[in-house]
């Protein structure tokens, strides 16, 4: 085994940004364009005020994905923990002197920039628990003893994120994280006990549960229940959806989206409103986008050389499928309304940024795929 400096590695960094994978950023901005395209639609033909604002966040975040692409692997591998703190941190200012709207603290202002703690922490959690399988033995990964840290690293977030309250985000860096446990080769036994465990602990869960998060649920068992009130969003969704048809009423002559029937047809129903004017077949395209995009990412996973490098990818690639497939279920009414937005679609700061970032560390670790990592994570091997 030869050892070498991150010297000799990082010389031609730069240079290597541009084996980044081109098909990868190609996909990123179609599926953004889509997103300018329904913003614009949302406005009654207008840029302003979503439309063009969304371009600018996704030209920065194309940046941001280039300038992560040339990052070493080793600073990812350093910052891990740092990073996570720093968001478990801002979590804490949330729940302390965050900005309250609609009834809930998620959001944190800083230098007049407010932003949403809660989507950094996915990214956060990704890296640290993939720092911190990169450093153990693999004998060690499924003892009790070497579990309790990420399970608590995973914990207290939840707990903080739930508290807003956002059980919806809370549940997903909960499912996000013990994602990555198993995809690190935890024994499936533990995940069994969870499952068990988590079916005893509903009723008690439930009965801590918000009265609006209790509401949630009961409407999305029966929608009918309350037309006008909880249920409106899944009702009119459900209609917009279903008056698309094959091939949709044409760009910006949706009724249900342009006469104001269905509210954040901007953030959390944009597909609605895709569904709506380009029916099942300008749905599918977008699915399919979506699905070729998930191919290349497990694709780029799987070429990756040491497991610091799989695990990012795949944890980041676990953040874009679940705001994916949970956004479009949420839509149609197979799961509980919970504000998860639609990827490089809907419109909002935080959510797009966090989603570059995740794509920044995939193509990070791409570019640096050959190369083998210690079990220990600070030297290479060759």
């Amino acid at each position: 085994m030869t050892v070498t400096t991150e010297h000799s590695h990082g010389s031609d960094t730069a240079a290597r940004a541009w084996s980044a994978s081109w098909p990868l950023v190609i996909l990123l901005v179609a599926i953004a364009g889509i997103g300018a395209a329904m913003l614009y639609s949302v406005a009654g033909g207008s840029y302003d005020p979503w439309a063009k604002r969304h371009v600018v966040r996704m030209l920065a975040g194309l940046a941001v994905l280039l300038v992560f692409a040339a990052i070493p692997i080793r600073a990812w591998l350093a910052v891990a923990y740092p990073v996570y703190l720093m968001c478990l941190g801002c979590l804490v200012a949330v729940a302390l002197f965050g900005l309250e709207m609609g009834g809930a603290k998620r959001w944190i202002s800083i230098a007049g920039l407010a932003f949403q703690p809660a989507e950094l922490m996915k990214i956060a959690i990704v890296l640290v628990l993939a720092r911190y399988y990169q450093w153990i033995p693999v004998r060690r990964i499924s003892h009790p003893v070497w579990l309790v840290l990420p399970l608590l690293l995973i914990v207290m977030p939840v707990a903080l994120i739930a508290k807003q309250p956002d059980l919806g985000t809370a549940s997903l860096i909960a499912v996000l994280g013990l994602a990555i446990m198993f995809l690190a080769g935890v024994s499936l036994i533990y995940f069994t006990g969870v499952f068990v465990a988590g079916v005893a602990a509903a009723p008690f869960v439930w009965g801590h549960m918000h009265s609006y998060q209790k509401e949630r649920v009961l409407t999305f068992l029966e929608p009918a229940r309350d037309p006008l009130g909880k249920g409106y969003q899944v009702l009119q969704s459900k209609i917009a959806l279903g008056s698309g048809g094959i091939s949709g009423k044409g760009f910006l002559n949706g009724t249900q989206s342009q006469l104001d029937f269905i509210p954040e047809k901007h953030t959390d129903f944009i597909f609605t409103m895709l569904a709506e004017e380009f029916g099942f077949l300008g749905s599918l395209a977008l699915l399919a986008l979506y699905g070729c995009l998930l191919i290349i990412l497990v694709w780029m996973a799987l070429r990756c050389r040491n497991h610091f490098a799989r695990l990012v990818t795949f944890g980041a690639s676990l953040i874009v499928f679940s705001h994916m497939f949970v956004n479009v279920a949420m839509v149609m009414g197979v799961v509980p309304v919970v504000g998860v937005p639609l990827p490089l679609v809907s419109y909002g700061g935080t959510a797009m940024m966090t989603v570059m970032v995740a794509f920044g560390l995939i193509m990070c670790v791409y570019v640096h795929r050959d190369l083998r990592l210690t079990r220990g994570g600070l030297d290479e091997e060759e």
